[in-house]
Parts: C-alpha cells; sequence; structure tokens
C-alpha cells in the first residue's frame, strides 16, 4: 500500500506543458471529443450512443462535490485527458467506495497524463474521506490495467463476458485500491 502511495504522490505532478485542475462547464466540448471517440471506436466504453454536448455538460454538474471530475489541460485549455470518481453502487453501506474512469485523447497519449489524472482522483477521493476505489477495466486493456497497477490498484477479478459490443464479448478486470 506505501508503495502505490508513494506512487501516486510523485504522479500528481502536471506535466511540462499540461496541468490537472477540476473540471468545469467550459471543458464539456473537449471531454465530449475524447469520451465520443471511444463510445464509437473502441470497446474502453460500454457505452453505444455518443452523448451530446448538453448531455456532457449535466455529466459535469453531476460530477462536482463528492464525485468530481478533472481534466487535464494544456496551456490554451485544450482538454488532454479526464477522469471522475462515481458512486459505485446505490445501496448506502457501499457509500465509501467510488469507481474511478479515465480516458486520454489518442494524441496525447504517453505523457503521464492517465497516471496523473488517476493520482489526483485518488488524492480527491481521500479527501472525500472513501475508503476503496474500483477500477473496472475492459480486458484487453492493458494500458489501463497497467496505469491502475503503476498506481496501487490490485487485480481482484475479471468478470467474464459481461458486454458486448462491435459483436463481441467482453471481459471486465475489476481492480481496486484500498486508502
Amino acid at each position: 500500500m506505501l508503495a502505490g502511495h508513494s506512487a501516486l504522490a510523485s504522479a500528481a505532478v502536471a506535466g511540462s506543458d499540461w496541468t490537472v485542475r477540476a473540471a468545469s462547464e467550459a471543458d464539456a466540448a473537449g471531454i465530449l471529443e475524447i469520451y465520443n471517440h471511444a463510445v464509437t471506436a473502441t470497446v474502453d466504453t460500454f457505452d453505444l450512443v455518443p452523448r451530446t454536448l448538453e448531455q456532457q455538460a449535466a455529466w459535469i454538474r453531476d460530477h462536482a462535490g463528492g464525485h468530481p471530475a478533472v481534466v487535464a489541460v494544456d496551456g490554451s485549455g485544450t482538454v488532454l485527458g479526464f477522469g471522475s470518481l462515481s458512486q459505485y453502487r446505490p445501496r448506502p453501506a457501499y457509500a465509501t467506495t467510488v469507481e474511478d474512469s479515465v480516458y486520454v485523447a489518442e494524441s496525447a497519449r504517453g505523457a503521464g497524463i492517465g497516471k496523473a489524472v488517476l493520482a489526483d482522483l485518488v488524492r480527491r477521493a481521500r479527501e472525500h474521506g472513501f475508503h476503496s476505489v474500483i477500477g473496472r477495466i475492459v480486458g484487453h486493456n492493458e494500458v489501463s490495467i497497467g496505469l491502475h497497477r503503476a498506481c496501487g490498484f490490485v487485480e481482484v477479478g475479471t468478470e467474464q463476458e459481461v458486454g458486448r459490443k462491435f459483436n463481441r464479448w467482453l471481459d471486465v478486470v475489476v481492480m481496486q485500491l484500498l486508502l
């Protein structure tokens, strides 16, 4: 656990030309571009229908407070990546557990943005008093699995063939970090 914590602390620094901050409605179009690409071109999200700008703005409003959304932006404010914490399950006993999501624009991958976004989400989860962060990752996504592992998450199981997209059955790898 301590090794994961120190890896997260060091990942929270900004890159030379980008920073991670809380998302605002002004970021909706940039988040939408990244997310809708994932919806239409990948199996990394199980959504099947692209969001509208209005839906994305509502999503940002819903991710204020204890379940925040963050963005990595360059000096001109272009969204390079984003992430969020969401309620894990609706029943009250799950209230101290959250689920993370992290997305990085294809053109910005490999610069440490995903790690910085995830580190910031974990920091915010701690600040909000959560006890556990769950990552649910499509089974083939070795980059995201590796990112979570590098940030101290451990694999706790695989849900087999729980999703279907692009005419493929998809597994979900479940990873967890106890705070």
